[in-house]
C-alpha cells in the first residue's frame, strides 16, 4: 500500500497549492471556480460581515463601518477575480468590470462569468491548469 500523503485527511481547500498570501494578494496564476467561490465570494463575504462587527462594536458609525470593510477586502476580491480570468485565459484586467459604477449589472456579469463559465483546457499562457 502506499505511503499516505500528509494532506490527505485535510479539506480540499486547505490542501490547494497556492498559499494564502497569494491567493489573496498576488494577480499571477489561476484559480478553479470552486477557489472562487469558497474564498473570493463566501471567504470575503464573511470577513467583510466580520470587519463590519467589529468596526461597529469598536464604535464606528455603520456606514463608515460599511465603507471601511469594502475597501479592505476590494484588493482580494480582485486578486482573486483576476486569477479566476486567466483560468479562462483571459486577462485579470477583466477583474476592474465589477467596479464600474452601474448597480448591480457588471457585478452580476463578473460573478456568472467567473462562478460558472469553465476554466480553459489544459496549460494556457497563465500557467499551468489549477488542480482540481
Amino acid at each position: 500500500m502506499p505511503p499516505m500523503h500528509a494532506s490527505a485527511n485535510l479539506p480540499l481547500a486547505l490542501t490547494e497549492e497556492m498559499p494564502p498570501w497569494r491567493l489573496y494578494l498576488g494577480l499571477r496564476g489561476r484559480v478553479t471556480r470552486r477557489s472562487f467561490w469558497v474564498h473570493g465570494v463566501l471567504g470575503l463575504l464573511i470577513g467583510g460581515i466580520v470587519a463590519v462587527a467589529l468596526l461597529e462594536i469598536a464604535g464606528m458609525r455603520p456606514d463608515r463601518a460599511e465603507k471601511l470593510a469594502s475597501l479592505l477586502i476590494a484588493w482580494p476580491g480582485i486578486a482573486i477575480s483576476a486569477k479566476r480570468w486567466h483560468d479562462r485565459d483571459r486577462s485579470g484586467w477583466w477583474a476592474l468590470i465589477a467596479l464600474i459604477p452601474i448597480p448591480v449589472i457588471p457585478q452580476l456579469w463578473a460573478l456568472i462569468d467567473n462562478g460558472f463559465v469553465p476554466s480553459t483546457k489544459g496549460p494556457n499562457r497563465f500557467g499551468e491548469r489549477p488542480a482540481r
